[in-house]
């Protein structure tokens, strides 16, 4: 979207060091169920870094419903002036000591009881370009309410796809890594590529590929089970494997709840067995991966 004067300088999220996206060309592989659990998984490193969860999801935000935070109050704002821009910015909804912010949270919701649904979003180009923005740099990350310190990394949840909110996102914001969510199928690899390419040509820094649903652990005979393709699919995408997560059930029913499945793990959610630690182990891992390479 080229301006008068010379190309868009990209620029940094105020009081956010780092700026880690998760995207997918496919819609329904998981990607806002490992966005959520990246972020604790990060946070939970040995030193405790702060970390933050941006949805950019306009059409279909999941971050509230995974963060157990569908019913709550709307975002305040803060006092005074932020960036210069504005009269206020948003201030993110807490929930299990981590800071989010969604359009989600913004947007007419039906009460806790109620059995209709929440409304729709239709919404052209420029409306949905004018929301990112808003999202991207009108809200205030600092803890306290402002006067406490601001994020080492913000994890950003994508929608699926190449459309207008990776766009603007590529072009405005300084992104220090990309990581890529999609199942081993090759119908899913096939728009995984397309998003990859993307970012690409805008830029953005590809940190690598979190296989998802890669195999299911036989609880009888502990084998793994390929059940939709195999890693070798995955591996021609020339991009590093950062981790093949397994099935498991309460990965699922953790996010219905709003409980990560990394949170839940460490209390003793022990009914997925062996799949389950295998599942945490590997996100772990990952996350420990990620912070090294973006802060390299």
């Amino acid at each position: 979207m080229p301006r008068r004067g010379g190309p868009i300088q990209k620029r940094r999220i105020e009081h956010v060091k780092k700026v880690i996206v998760v995207a997918s060309g496919k819609g329904g592989v998981g990607k806002s169920t490992i966005a959520v659990n990246l972020a604790f998984s990060l946070a939970l490193l040995s030193h405790r870094p702060r970390v933050g969860i941006l949805d950019l999801d306009i059409f279909g935000p999941s971050i509230p419903t995974l963060m157990g935070l569908q019913h709550s109050d709307d975002p305040h704002l803060t006092s005074g002036s932020f960036s210069g821009t504005c009269p206020g910015a948003l201030v993110p909804i807490i929930n299990h000591g981590v800071p989010t912010m969604s359009m989600g949270y913004l947007v007419p919701r039906p009460p806790p009881d109620s059995t209709e649904f929440e409304g729709a979003i239709v919404w052209r180009g420029l409306m949905v370009q004018k929301a990112v923005q808003q999202l991207l740099f009108d809200v205030d990350w600092r803890d306290a309410g402002g006067s406490g310190p601001g994020l080492d990394v913000l994890i950003i949840d994508m929608p699926p796809g190449t459309g207008d909110v990776p766009l603007t996102l590529g072009q405005l914001v300084v992104v220090d890594g990309a990581v890529i969510v999609s199942t081993p199928q090759d119908v899913a690899l096939a728009d995984v590529r397309r998003g990859i390419s993307m970012f690409k040509k805008v830029s953005v820094p590809i940190t690598g590929l979190i296989l998802n649903q890669a195999s299911f652990l036989c609880p009888s005979c502990n084998t793994a089970h390929e059940l939709f393709g195999t890693s070798t699919n995955a591996s021609r995408l020339g991009i590093p494997l950062l981790a093949q997560l397994p099935l498991v059930g309460g990965v699922s029913s953790g996010g219905d709840r709003g409980i990560p499945y990394v949170l839940e793990g460490r209390n003793g959610g022990g009914k997925d067995g062996k799949a389950g630690g295998v599942w945490r182990d590997a996100m772990n891992e990952a996350a420990s991966k990620i912070w090294g390479l973006v802060y390299s």
